[in-house]
């Protein structure tokens, strides 16, 4: 019985092979492509250097994108928002209330006195570049050289001489005969120290009163033997009333806009 058994499967071995050859498994797919071919990506070189023009276009999109990223950085480096954001910060930690006002209203703050600092610039910016650009009166590149006059003009102004000195020693360039001269990698890294100086100074001045409170409160706690008091928890109430008996606010601003002025 087994040796017929095993006749049956060497005879219908042969036949079985041959059936699964000719009997279609269903639909053939077509190859895919692969994922770091040209193919996979769906691109077609051949037809780029038929379209420079195309590709002049994705290069400039690119490009203004680029800018609109760092748009909140420029803010900062060529404005006045970089001294204006600083002294605020000084006041809020001079007070000894870390979280009064909320840094979001710091900030709308600074950003809206900037505005007002930067209205007459802006104001230049927009009739010497902006609106003849916008009438095609001038190219892209003359606007961007008629808008760089009325920033400079008021960086310059706000920049010492010392930290201009320093980035002029230390991009190895000659003196510049004229402040125009200077370029912009130049200008505006010096400009920024120079803000921050300015801005650490005020802020100084504004730690010295509180900075008083501070001290005379600790003596008294102290010469009292309530040492295990902090000194903080009672000046506090002292410093704000005093912040708001002298309109601290309105001298802070005050000040910092004549600076501009």
């Amino acid at each position: 019985m087994r040796a017929r058994l095993v006749l049956a499967l060497v005879l219908l071995a042969p036949v079985s092979a041959a059936a699964a050859q000719t009997i279609p498994l269903g639909p053939q797919l077509p190859p895919l492509p692969v994922p770091g071919s040209p193919a996979g990506l769906g691109l077609n070189f051949s037809q780029l250097g038929q379209e420079p023009q195309q590709i002049a276009l994705g290069l400039k999109l690119l490009a203004l994108l680029t800018v609109l990223t760092l748009v909140p950085s420029i803010l900062m480096m060529v404005t006045s928002f970089t001294r204006i954001v600083v002294v605020l910060s000084f006041v809020r930690r001079a007070l000894g209330v870390n979280e009064v006002p909320p840094t979001p209203v710091l900030l709308g703050l600074a950003l809206f006195l900037t505005f007002f600092v930067m209205a007459p610039v802006l104001t230049q910016i927009n009739a010497q570049a902006l609106q003849p650009y916008l009438s095609e009166e001038i190219t892209a590149a003359e606007a961007y050289d008629q808008a760089q006059t009325p920033l400079r003009a008021f960086m310059l102004e706000q920049t010492r001489r010392r930290d201009l000195a320093l980035f002029v020693r230390l991009s190895g360039m000659e003196p510049p005969q004229t402040p125009g001269d200077l370029p912009l990698h130049v200008l505006v890294p010096a400009f920024m120290i120079s803000e921050l100086k300015t801005a650490f100074t005020i802020g100084f001045m504004i730690y010295i009163p509180f900075l008083i409170i501070d001290m005379v409160v600790s003596s008294v706690l102290l010469s009292m033997g309530m040492m295990m008091l902090p000194p903080v928890l009672i000046s506090l109430p002292f410093k704000i009333i005093l912040f708001v008996l002298v309109d601290g606010w309105n001298l802070i601003i005050g000040s910092l806009l004549a600076g501009y002025m």
